[in-house]
């Protein structure tokens, strides 16, 4: 209906930016890891140290990120489009700090991502070819290395925050997720791992003070700093470094050096002629110029949110219900008093019915220790969000939602929730079992071999 009323022009597969196709025999590489991992990640990450572990999952991350691209039209493909960041390096050349200082009021000229976003990811392909790897292929795999290595970053904080085994049951989802169609390849795969070391960093370091804590610090700041150059709708994205540091208390030296790393990064690019105001509102008329300007916002409101369940698979959808479930059940009460702190007579409710030892109102056996779910059944043991995985997914949760509001990302959402899809899919760590694995590593398939993207 959106298509014939003619304001869907530029999406041939809403709500996806893409075209649809035929699978190919080509899917079979990846179906077969998929099959493997499926059925020895879980044990592996279990047994193994912890450090090696998380080789393993790095390890079984990028290879179902390159097996899936590698099926359709390869790792490189998404980086040879005019209209990518590669495309601005001969305008570049060899004075970078002058390009810079003209970045904002050249932009009008620049291809589509490059008007898009700030100057850093440019830059950073710059860099990588006057280091001697130049061209779509090195683009892509620093690309596709640092979004894997997400998986890896955002485990250490969840050992921080949430204890060890928390993190390796995480790993398996991490290394599977859906969105590993898009971080092979997409800048914001890059942009994903750039922000979860940062968050990484500053939990590590945060619960020492002293100089090693300046310093963890300091590098957090830096790369959590650089986050608001490398796109602008990571801007929301610093609430979960907030919500990881108020999880595991960091000190005041570490906030301090984290400060300072942040504060460094925009005087660099302040003393370069960037200011980041101005990228803004030079980006918004781009924007507002632009086809995807005039999306329907209503339909895109709820559309990316769509696109956001693709990226993190039904095992999150579900992990997302029950951690819902255990923020609404009923805390365990002390012998005598209510949630509230009112004194009740033992054996009886708030409300005055009389309750038998061992059951709650609606009357089902709950042991101790355990909270009912909606359903009245034992819900398993009582792990409040505020503190701990559940913190970080309402975090990144909320960040997307702020940005789906703000009604500029309408469409094309793929690549834009990638850094953001690696912490909501940490849901699906309550929900552990391999036939949820299996739903992952399904999802990935089907969005590999039936959708045609642009990334």
């Amino acid at each position: 209906m959106l298509h014939g009323a003619g304001v869907l022009r530029i999406d041939h597969l809403p709500p996806l930016h893409g075209h649809l196709r035929v699978p190919s025999a080509a899917l079979l590489p990846p179906l077969a890891f998929a099959a493997l991992a499926v059925a020895a990640l879980p044990a592996l990450v279990t047994r193994l140290r912890f450090g090696a572990a998380l080789l393993v999952a790095y390890g079984a991350a990028l290879a179902w990120a390159v097996l899936l691209a590698s099926s359709g039209e390869g790792l490189a493909w998404p980086f040879t489009h005019r209209q990518e960041y590669l495309a601005v390096l001969p305008a570049v050349g060899g004075d970078p700090l002058g390009w810079l200082a003209s970045f904002t009021e050249r932009l009008p000229a620049y291809p589509t991502h490059v008007r898009g976003h700030p100057p850093l990811p440019v830059l950073v392909l710059w860099v990588l070819a006057r280091v001697g790897l130049p061209g779509p292929l090195p683009a892509a795999l620093l690309a596709v290395a640092t979004g894997c290595s997400a998986t890896v970053a955002v485990a250490l904080t969840v050992r921080r925050v949430a204890g060890e085994e928390a993190a390796r049951r995480a790993l398996p989802y991490l290394a599977l997720t859906p969105a590993a169609v898009w971080i092979a390849t997409t800048m914001d795969a890059f942009f994903a791992g750039v922000g979860a070391w940062g968050v990484a960093l500053l939990v590590r370091g945060g619960t020492g003070g002293g100089l090693p804590g300046v310093l963890y610090g300091a590098a957090a700041g830096v790369l959590l700093g650089a986050l608001p150059y490398l796109s602008y709708g990571l801007v929301p994205y610093l609430l979960v470094p907030v919500v990881a540091a108020v999880a595991v208390r960091v000190t005041r030296a570490a906030v301090v050096g984290c400060l300072v790393g942040a504060a460094a990064v925009t005087a660099a690019f302040a003393a370069g002629g960037f200011r980041w105001p101005a990228g803004v509102a030079a980006t918004h008329v781009e924007w507002a110029a632009d086809p995807g300007a005039a999306r329907p916002y209503l339909y895109f409101l709820v559309a990316n949110l769509a696109v956001l369940a693709l990226l993190t698979g039904p095992a999150t959808a579900a992990g997302l219900a029950v951690l819902t479930d255990r923020a609404a059940a009923v805390p365990a009460v002390p012998v005598g008093r209510t949630v509230a702190g009112r004194v009740v007579p033992v054996g009886r409710t708030v409300a005055g019915r009389v309750v038998p030892v061992g059951r709650t109102v609606a009357g089902p056996v709950i042991p101790v220790g355990r909270v009912p779910n909606r359903l009245g059944a034992a819900a398993g043991p009582v792990r409040w969000p505020r503190g701990g995985v559940g913190a970080l997914v309402a975090a990144a949760a909320v960040a997307v939602l702020a940005l789906d509001v703000s009604g500029v990302t309408r469409g094309e959402v793929e690549r834009i929730w990638v850094p953001y899809a690696v912490w909501i899919s940490l849901a699906a760590t309550a929900v552990p079992g391999r036939r949820w694995l299996a739903a992952q590593a399904a999802i990935g398939l089907l969005l590999q071999g039936l959708v045609l993207s642009p990334w």
